[in-house]
């Protein structure tokens, strides 16, 4: 207890004594901002990117590709195939008694980007009718839907806010010939905010496309997928692979979320470095000014361990004013942010907000108490070794 009852007595009072060095505490605490602002905004970006392909599908719904192709850009269906596999049990009916499946065909366009000179390469999808009752997330948010045979658009709401000239009424040029916006949709804000849609027929032959790209379809119920997936494996008409589509869609921002972690990481090291050195230097010239009220303490019988305590409690409350102050930063400058990047799937670009988390901040604040517990055990362990009699004597 009594070793308890100085501990608190110390650190409260070391804790009081802090803003008699605010200047030199400032050094701990603005280069922690600075690694955990640097570390939650890059990680940021990796994860804006994951949830808006992650989130891009419903676990009823699977996605057909020729077998062998790992995107919907490299994959290739002829009509025949594409009619073979419609015609599974396990497709859900819609309203209409069709099946709900949806041949699609992706092709690359170009539009402005907002502020730049120049064009970026955008994903046109070619969507059938069935693809408003299979895509019940799908709303209309702005104009109408495009009328199937008629070379109208329909483009994401992210793809509006990133790209120029997507208003609704306004006319783009695709291989010689106007096509009229028509309208605005929103699918929860995933991965196909950032394409523009139209009538498959008419793509295809825009386009001078015969068949598709892939085949989405609405299964009768989630444990359907296997044995559809299965059937159109063992069928030796069709060479296909078969996925879950939010299966498909979170493995698509795999490489590129990595190579951001590998690079944040680098990063953070580094960074976390200079600022380690510097809580080094902050807190040896803490004990340096505190020489004599350390040996008087010491001299009053005060122990080791609660002048360890006492360095070490400021070095950590600096420490973690730093690390909140780097995520509030990264917080308030990046969260929700909207940027677009080359797609891990096609060579065209997919928009995407920067998602701060909570699971993020907590591994900032992690990085902020690392580098303070670090940075203070070395000058804790210096102080409490100072001799008695030569700390009563320092000036």
């Amino acid at each position: 207890m009594r070793a308890l009852r100085q501990t608190r007595e110390i650190v409260w009072m070391n804790l009081q004594s802090i803003p008699q060095r605010w200047g030199a505490s400032l050094v701990i605490v603005v280069g922690i901002a600075g690694v955990v602002a640097v570390l939650v905004a890059m990680l940021s970006m990796s994860a804006g990117l994951t949830r808006t392909l992650g989130s891009t599908g419903q676990p009823d719904r699977a996605i057909v590709l020729r077998g062998g192709a790992n995107a919907e850009l490299s994959s290739f269906l002829e009509r025949g195939l594409v009619t073979l596999i419609r015609q599974d049990r396990a497709i859900m009916r819609g309203a209409d008694g069709l099946p709900l499946a949806s041949g699609e065909i992706i092709v690359i366009t170009e539009v402005a980007r907002r502020g730049e000179a120049g064009g970026t390469n955008v994903t046109l999808r070619g969507v059938e009718g069935s693809t408003y009752e299979l895509r019940p997330e799908l709303r209309i948010v702005e104009g109408r839907r495009f009328r199937p045979g008629l070379q109208e658009l329909l483009v994401g709401h992210q793809a509006q806010q990133q790209f120029a000239g997507l208003a609704v009424g306004e006319t783009l040029v695709f291989k010689g010939t106007p096509w009229t916006i028509v309208g605005v949709f929103t699918t929860d804000g995933d991965g196909h905010e950032s394409e523009l849609w139209a009538d498959t027929e008419v793509v295809q032959n825009a386009f001078d496309r015969s068949g598709y790209s892939s085949v989405l379809v609405k299964l009768t119920d989630e444990s359907a997928f296997d044995g559809f997936a299965a059937r159109l494996k063992d069928d030796p008409q069709l060479t296909v692979d078969v996925e879950r589509e939010l299966d498909f869609f979170s493995k698509q921002s795999e490489t590129l979320t990595f190579l951001i972690r590998l690079l944040t990481n680098v990063i953070t090291v580094i960074m976390a470095f200079g600022a380690l050195f510097g809580a080094l230097n902050t807190m040896y010239s803490a004990v340096s000014a505190r020489t004599r009220e350390i040996g008087t303490l010491r001299a009053l019988g005060f122990g080791r361990v609660p002048v360890i305590a006492s360095v070490m409690a400021e070095s950590l409350v600096l420490a973690i004013g730093g690390g909140v102050l780097g995520a509030l930063l990264a917080y308030v400058l990046f969260n929700g942010y909207s940027v677009s990047t080359l797609s891990p799937g096609s060579f065209t670009q997919v928009a995407f907000n920067f998602a701060v988390t909570p699971a993020l901040v907590l591994q900032g604040l992690g990085w902020a108490l690392l580098i303070g517990f670090l940075g203070g055990l070395a000058p804790a362990l210096r102080a409490a070794r100072l001799p008695v009699t030569s700390a009563l004597r320092a000036v």
